[in-house]
């Protein structure tokens, strides 16, 4: 049986030379980069080496960029930071964003008092730019947006640049849940100056455990995680050494075979749409099909049937794909994003992500065509 991997969206395979950075680091580098001891010098150098390097593809400086076990826990600690030492007294964020900030921010409120809005969102999940300049002239009260770059289901990019303008036009602090762009595409926050950014290394060919998180210079965060004085005292706990020099690895291959693999990908999507558009009554959901204003890894597929089977049927041909954000997988819940931008008839249909890496082929496409053909028509 073919196995076929179309969920790169919910986690990538790690790339062999990311592998064997691992691992020769593991034989090599055991010591803990608190001793001061010739073993923990060793590895503080290395970690802080990678920190470097990292900061270096986004144009900032090393002392900016905190070492987490993933996105989830970046964009929870900055959510919480904002509210409980930030003085942020409203925030700004819209109903689609990924969970870990959604429901961090519900968390929040309800154990805080902010205001809370939602910025309004067109029927294809584009975020209402005049909207959120309503919203950030409306108050003086010290604010913070929070909108993702990719949106992990339907794809959408949101422009960054003009989302930043905005916010220091109003002096509000712009945090942006980048974990499905990091490694995808190049961000210059000397260019775009957002306050915080998110990184989760598992989602550009990395290990799975390991992310972090940019804090602009000059903004004072407490640490959730008390017990140490590990990343200069923002997050305690021995660090992972390990997969943050696979992860630095990943970033660095993946940021350099940018220009040649994106347009591969870009290639096997345009070439599944076209082939998805021979099955009548197949729709698309978000703007997966434009390829300036949607990410080039995503395409979210609304089909002409209701049935909860899609997605099993197709994992029993060998091919592997989601149904929503795969933190969501096996919840039995619908899609919170789509179950904001789609009628109830048409959240009744089957919706599938599917999502691609370097890794897939034009005949992978070709089989995946000719199985949902098959489930569909009959």
């Amino acid at each position: 049986m073919n196995k076929i991997y179309l969920d790169n969206a919910a986690t990538t395979a790690i790339r062999p030379e990311v592998i064997e950075a691992i691992t020769d680091s593991m034989k090599t580098v055991f010591g803990n980069p608190s001793s001061i001891h010739q073993f923990g010098r060793s590895a503080k150098s290395v970690v802080e080496t990678a920190r470097k390097n990292i900061a270096n593809h986004l144009n900032v400086s090393s002392s900016e960029i905190y070492f987490t076990a993933g996105g989830s826990e970046a964009n929870n600690l900055i959510l919480w930071n904002a509210v409980v030492h930030l003085g942020v007294k409203r925030i700004i964020t819209s109903k689609i964003e990924h969970h870990a900030v959604l429901h961090k921010i519900l968390a929040l409120k309800s154990q805080y008092y902010f205001e809370l809005e939602f910025v309004q969102l067109d029927q294809f999940g584009q975020i209402d730019l005049i909207h959120l300049n309503e919203l950030l002239e409306d108050t003086s009260l010290k604010t913070l947006v929070s909108l993702m770059y990719v949106n992990n289901e339907i794809g959408n990019i949101l422009d960054i640049n003009k989302v930043s303008v905005l916010c220091k036009q109003y002096n509000a602090l712009f945090h942006s849940d980048t974990v499905q762009g990091i490694g995808h595409f190049n961000i210059d926050l000397q260019k775009t100056p957002i306050d915080f950014i998110t990184a989760s290394a598992h989602k550009f060919h990395g290990p799975k455990g390991v992310g972090f998180l940019y804090v602009k210079k000059g903004i004072s965060v407490k640490p959730m995680l008390i017990g140490g004085e590990q990343e200069k005292g923002l997050r305690a706990g021995t660090e992972n050494i390990h997969s943050i020099l696979g992860m630095e690895k990943a970033l660095t291959i993946s940021l350099t075979n940018l220009p040649k693999e994106k347009v591969y990908i870009q290639h096997l999507k345009t070439y599944f749409i076209n082939k998805l558009k021979e099955i009548p009554g197949l729709q698309f959901n978000g703007i997966s099909t434009d390829a300036t204003y949607s990410s080039y890894h995503i395409l979210n597929v609304r089909f002409p049937i209701e049935t909860d089977l899609l997605l099993f049927n197709l994992d029993l041909k060998g091919i592997a794909v989601s149904g929503g954000s795969a933190c969501q997988s096996g919840a039995q819940k619908g899609s919170h994003v789509l179950g904001e931008l789609l009628h109830e008839k048409e959240r009744n249909k089957a919706s599938i992500r599917f999502s691609f890496s370097y890794q897939n082929t034009i005949e992978e496409i070709d089989y995946t065509i000719l199985i949902l053909k098959s489930i569909i028509t009959t």
